[in-house]
Order: structure tokens, then sequence, then C-alpha cells
């Protein structure tokens, strides 16, 4: 069995960049034994952009 992690992650409007540093973090819960399973963004808005992006990280319960 296994249990997953849902992180989210902002998007900068005025950039498109993602706030914060989302590699640091994959590094961070893979050194807590979490598994980058997927990145997935959500529908764009009205200006072209998506506003996040979930993180999701798997690991055995």
């Amino acid at each position: 069995m296994y249990e997953y992690k849902f992180v989210k992650v902002e998007i900068t409007i005025s950039d498109g960049q993602p706030k914060g540093d989302y590699e640091e973090l994959v590094h961070t819960y893979a050194k807590q034994g979490w598994r980058l399973k997927q990145i997935v963004t959500p529908p764009f808005s009205n200006n072209g952009q998506t506003a996040y992006l979930d993180i999701i990280f798997e690991r055995r319960a």
C-alpha cells in the first residue's frame, strides 16, 4: 500500500515562474522517503496561465 502527499506550488502571474524553489522541494521530500510521482497543472485561466502546480509524492505506507 502507498500513501500520497500533494504539495501546491503557486505560479507568479507576472512572469509565469513558480514561487519558491520546487527543485529543493523535491529533494527535501526525497530525503524523507517520498518519491516524485507526478506534476499536475490545472486548467489554464483566462490569461492563458495556470495559477499553480500540484506536485504529487508517494511512498510505501
